[in-house]
This record gives structure tokens, sequence and C-alpha cells, in this order.
């Protein structure tokens, strides 16, 4: 029961990882009809290119050894010299044939699978050896799938056989009475006529294949939710682990940014809901930078630490928002609030001058913010 369970439960598709790790084991969606099909309708191509040339050849090859004087025919010498002319003559027919076969076959595989060499196939798996899990393969979707397949392919190769020795059979008995060259165009005909009859069904049947095989790899392929969760604790570590050191790490960050707000010269707060704290140092910084800023309880926070080490606060609305969503933490401010952030400061080197000592609540409205910053 929990067998299927398990099979019931794999409902997701496929991570990349997994492809990736069948694809490096061999395991990927290919027609071996495919691989079939194509080889033979290359071959019927090829033979009807070069097939006259291999008839000749096989004809001057018997031609030579119907030729040879009786005496002759047990002579071992003889032999090896029609064995040597067999070669001679058939070779350069047969090796274009065999070489262009051995390439469409390579360029299939390629173009099903891709270009991967892998050979963990070719390890020994004693699994392989189950007798049990050997009988549930006989009876599996697959196996059923091939066996259709099979039969269809027998059904239609004596189909077509039948249909064109049917047609011909009137020729095939003359043949005897007809010149070995002729007679020989003529069974060539009838093969080629057979084999693009046969080899043009089988690339169909194969392409039906293809896509069935694609269909099971992906179903086969499928995880459940708990093999994505494994995955990525594998990967990645566990998510738990993760959120809790990224919460140490803000945690972190947050403080020193709370360490920071006493050396500033200046917290501009929404009042309530944003505070950010500035600081500027004409020798040692090209502009302001903002060294914490924070929203709702976090902002809050700011202004507290902010009055214990007498830094000013000033209520600007418009520009503390503009600070906070548009400059991070220990970054220098954007050229487009420098004139608002200057008028500020002189503003409070104003109020300094004029009462003495560190202002503590301030406010300033008039404050041009681009509209760009505006939020």
């Amino acid at each position: 029961m929990g067998l299927f369970n398990d099979k019931d439960d794999k409902t997701e598709k496929a991570t990349p990882k997994r492809l990736s790790d069948a694809r490096n084991k061999g395991q990927a969606a290919k027609s071996t009809e495919l691989s079939t099909a194509v080889a033979l309708l290359a071959s019927v191509l090829i033979f009807q290119i070069t097939g006259t040339n291999l008839v000749h050849a096989l004809k001057s090859i018997l031609q030579a050894g119907l030729s040879i004087p009786t005496p002759e025919r047990g002579d071992r010498d003889w032999a090896i010299q029609l064995i040597q002319r067999t070669i001679g003559e058939v070779a350069p027919a047969l090796i274009p044939f065999m070489l262009t076969l051995v390439v469409i076959g390579i360029l299939v595989g390629i173009a099903q699978v891709g270009w991967k060499i892998s050979y963990e196939p070719l390890k020994p798996k004693f699994e392989k050896l189950n007798p049990i899990a050997g009988l549930s393969k006989l009876f599996s979707p697959k196996a059923l799938v091939k066996a259709i397949l099979g039969a269809l392919k027998l059904i239609l190769i004596g189909l077509v056989l039948y249909l064109n020795l049917s047609a011909d059979w009137g020729i095939i008995l003359n043949l005897g009475d007809m010149p070995f060259e002729r007679s020989s165009m003529i069974v060539a005909g009838i093969i080629l006529k057979s084999l693009w009859w046969i080899a043009v069904p089988l690339c169909a049947l194969a392409i039906l294949d293809l896509l069935y095989q694609k269909w099971q790899f992906r179903r086969d392929m499928r995880m459940s939710k708990q093999d994505i969760k494994d995955e990525q604790k594998s990967t990645e570590g566990d998510p738990e682990v993760k959120a809790r050191i990224k919460r140490a790490q803000r945690e972190i960050a947050r403080r020193r940014m709370m360490e920071e707000v006493p050396k500033a010269d200046v917290v501009i707060t929404n009042p309530t809901h944003f505070a950010v704290a500035l600081r500027y140092d004409q020798d040692t910084m090209a502009a302001p930078k903002v060294v914490a800023k924070g929203q709702d309880e976090l902002a809050a926070r700011i202004r507290e630490i902010a009055r214990e080490h007498d830094v000013p606060l000033l209520a600007s609305p418009p520009l503390a928002r503009a600070l906070y969503f548009s400059t991070r933490v220990d970054q220098e401010i954007p050229a487009g609030l420098y004139e608002a952030v200057a008028r500020v400061l002189a503003y409070l080197y104003q109020v300094k001058a004029a009462r003495g000592g560190k202002p503590k609540d301030l406010r300033l409205d008039d404050v041009p913010i681009p509209p760009e910053f505006r939020r």
C-alpha cells in the first residue's frame, strides 16, 4: 500500500537538478524506433542513388565466379583472388552506404538527447538480475506500447510485401527468362519500392513513439513535494536554518545601524512612520550619507536613540520618505536630493547658531523634492 501511495505522491514536475542528474546517468527521452526508421529511410535513399553500382559489382563477381574452369575451382590461390576481387568491387559501393548510416545514427541520437556521453548505463547493476523486477517490466505500460508498435510494424511489413509481390507477381515469375542485369534491376526496383512503402509509415510510427517516450520520461521523473524539499535541503541547505541565519544577520546589521545613530548630524522624520539618520563630514565625504533608517517601530527606536544622544530631530515628511525609499544604509544620498538636504543642513546650522548647542525637535516644510523622489 505504501508503494502505491508513494507513487501517487509524485505529482510535481521534475526540477532542473533532477533532470540534470538523470541526464548524467544516461537517462533521457529517446526512441530506438526513430533511429531505426530514419536509418531505413536513409538506406532507401542511398540505395536508390548507389544501387546501380552495387548491382554492377555483384554482376561482375558472379560472372567471375561462374566462369571459373572446373579444374581450378578447388585452387586456393584462385579463391583468394576471387575474395580480393569481391572486396575490391563491393567495398566502394558499400563503404559510403555504411558510413552514412553510422553518421545518421549518431545525428539522430544527438538530436534526441543532445551531446552527452555517460558511462553510467555500462556499469553492472545487480537489481537487473532480480526476476520479480524483470516480470514487472514485462507487464508494464512501456512493454505494452512496445508490443503494440512491434505488432503494427509486422502488419505493415506483411501488408506491403503482399501488395507489392501481388502486383508484380507476373514479372517475378518471368525473371528466370531475363538477362541477369535486367532481372537484377527489376528485383532491386521491387525491393526499393517495398522499402519506400515501409520506411515512410515507420517514420510516422517512430515520431509517435518519440512523443510517447517524452511523455513517459516526464511522468517517470515526477517528484513528490517531500522530494523537492529534500533536494532543496541538499543543495541550498535547510530552509529553516537559512531563515534563522538571515534573521540573525538582519539583527546584527540592525544593531550596527543603531550604533551609528549617535554619530548622526540629524534625523529626518515623517514624523512618526519614517526616520532617516544623516551624517556629513565635508572633509571626508563627497555627500551626506544615510547611517540609519527605519519604519514604524524601528523609526521610533531611532528617534529614541537620537534624543538620548542629543541628535537633532527634524520633521520633513516628503524628504524623509524620499530618503527612505531612494537610499540604502551606509550609502550617500542621490544627487537629486542634494539641494533638499543642503537646505536642511543649512537650516540646522542657522538654528544652532541662533539658539546655541544642539536643537532637538525642528520642522521644515518648504523643502524642494524632485518629482521622481516623491512618495
